[in-house]
């Protein structure tokens, strides 16, 4: 593998992990809509050490207004109810001995516009993150053509080839942020 394809390759690598990130980032934004991945951010303390609620409890989304968590040992409800509350969900939940519904109230027009400024700062941060990797890609490029590894044709090249994985990964970030907007916005 010549050194302008390992730099090409390891561009598009750090690329996709940004925008892998973002899609979990937003995942987790609530939309009015109940999702499991609500809850991938909150950790309940289990036998000293931290753990996601997925790996203590069932959890299930019977609508689409209500999540139900069912944890695989009873005594785990009062911390699994204490970590959802003090989240910064905005969600009740609700406990009837054997597992916690989580209703999703509906969201007004004002939180709404709040969350999507929030997705847009978020997809704004995967775009400045996207530009770094395109920055260091570029300086890597010129170090391999001053130390004679790449042709100034092939430098070249792949400063064209890494603004096209730029704008292509840019445009991923955009069409992203649309989809939230939608899934945010619609009542």
């Amino acid at each position: 593998m010549s050194a302008l394809d390992s730099i090409n390759s390891e561009t598009n690598q750090r690329m996709q992990k940004a925008i892998d990130s973002l899609k979990k980032e937003l995942s987790r934004v609530r939309a009015g809509r109940a999702t499991p991945a609500l809850l991938d951010g909150i950790t309940v303390e289990y036998y000293g050490s931290y753990v996601p609620v997925n790996q203590i409890a069932n959890i299930s989304v019977p609508d689409p207004r209500m999540i139900v968590v069912q944890p695989w040992e009873k005594n785990m409800i009062p911390a699994i109810e204490k970590a959802v509350r003090v989240s910064d969900l905005g969600l009740n939940p609700q406990n009837d001995g054997n597992l916690i519904r989580l209703p999703i109230p509906p969201l007004s027009e004002e939180r709404r516009r709040e969350l999507f400024k929030n997705c847009k700062k978020i997809a704004e941060d995967s775009k400045v993150g996207i530009r770094n990797i395109r920055r260091d890609s570029n300086e890597k490029l010129k170090k391999a053509e001053k130390d004679k590894e790449l042709t100034q044709d092939e430098v070249k090249k792949g400063l064209d080839e890494i603004q096209k994985l730029t704008d292509k990964f840019i445009k991923t970030v955009d069409d992203l942020l649309v989809n939230k907007e939608k899934e945010i916005m619609e009542v």
